[in-house]
């Protein structure tokens, strides 16, 4: 069962502050939409920002994950909705055929992306390239159509577009995937000069290396390879990334952050990570399944 905006307001207690800090006072904050939330930062993000006092509309294509992470919600305010972002029409139905508590939207966070393939762009995939850019760039284009005309309708709100270091540092292997967040990065500036004046606010969180779905989903699978990538240093986690989005959004209205990177403390900058073959350094940014 999933509760209304607001409808809860005497139902929970909202998390402030730093981590574990909560406050007997409840607060609702709005409605908040997440791409790419059955997984890794997304889930982790839909999460935290249902804690902290938002109606969490959750978007993706995995429907069965989505109905675990709503029906573990212990504060019931968590929308499943399914629809893959690189449809610019599924997108558009999905937002507009909301229920009516969950249209007044205040929150978007940018968060499906993903990484395919590895190695130099000489030897890279043409089908690989295409799907991160469709998703990375043209996912991010489509609900950013499907929602920010509401948010300076409202007169308020915040974008918070998930990009990587990748989009910063260079690092073998990552060109195509790399471009991408530097679309992302470059994207969130543009929009926060774009909306001055609207009451809408544009941050870009940009991690390192994390550990979630997103280096099994770069390996197709490879579990093995995958896990290798942490060897010999404690990655970020998702909790870390959606930590950094919910201090974004719980800046008081007259700040803006425009950007946030966080790293790993053990991983350097430069060309793949430290022990990482020369041949095999893929991985090197953090990210979100688009799942």
């Amino acid at each position: 069962m999933t509760w209304g905006a607001c409808a809860r307001e005497t139902l929970r207690p909202v998390r402030r502050g730093t981590r574990g800090d909560m406050s007997d006072v409840r607060e609702c904050r709005g409605i908040a939409l997440v791409s790419g939330a059955s997984s890794g930062f997304g889930a982790r993000i839909a999460q935290v920002l249902s804690a902290g006092g938002f109606d969490v509309i959750a978007l993706a294509r995995r429907a069965e994950l989505l109905e675990v992470l709503a029906e573990e919600d212990p504060y019931r305010a968590i929308l499943p909705v399914v629809a893959d972002v690189r449809d610019r029409n599924a997108v558009g139905r999905a937002v507009s055929e909301l229920p009516d508590e969950y249209r007044d939207i205040s929150v978007l966070v940018n968060n499906a992306g993903l990484s395919r393939g590895f190695g130099p762009v000489q030897q890279g995939a043409a089908a690989h390239w295409r799907e991160m850019i469709d998703t990375n760039i043209t996912g991010v284009l489509n609900l950013t159509e499907a929602v920010l005309p509401r948010l300076v309708a409202r007169g308020s709100g915040h974008v918070v577009n998930v990009g990587s270091i990748a989009a910063e540092y260079p690092y073998m292997g990552g060109n195509v995937y790399a471009a991408t967040k530097a679309f992302v990065h470059q994207l969130s500036l543009n929009m926060r000069v774009d909306l001055q004046g609207t009451g809408v606010r544009v941050s870009c969180v940009a991690p390192g290396m994390a550990k979630t779905e997103f280096a099994r989903v770069r390996y197709e699978g490879d579990l093995q390879r995958a896990e290798a990538l942490y060897d010999g240093l404690t990655p970020l986690s998702a909790d870390d990334v959606a930590q950094s989005v919910a201090w974004c959004l719980d800046q008081p209205p007259h700040v803006n952050i425009n950007m946030i990177e966080l790293m790993p403390a053990e991983q350097p900058f430069g060309l793949g990570f430290a022990g990482s073959r020369s041949g095999d350094p893929g991985g090197a940014s953090g990210g979100a399944d688009a799942s």
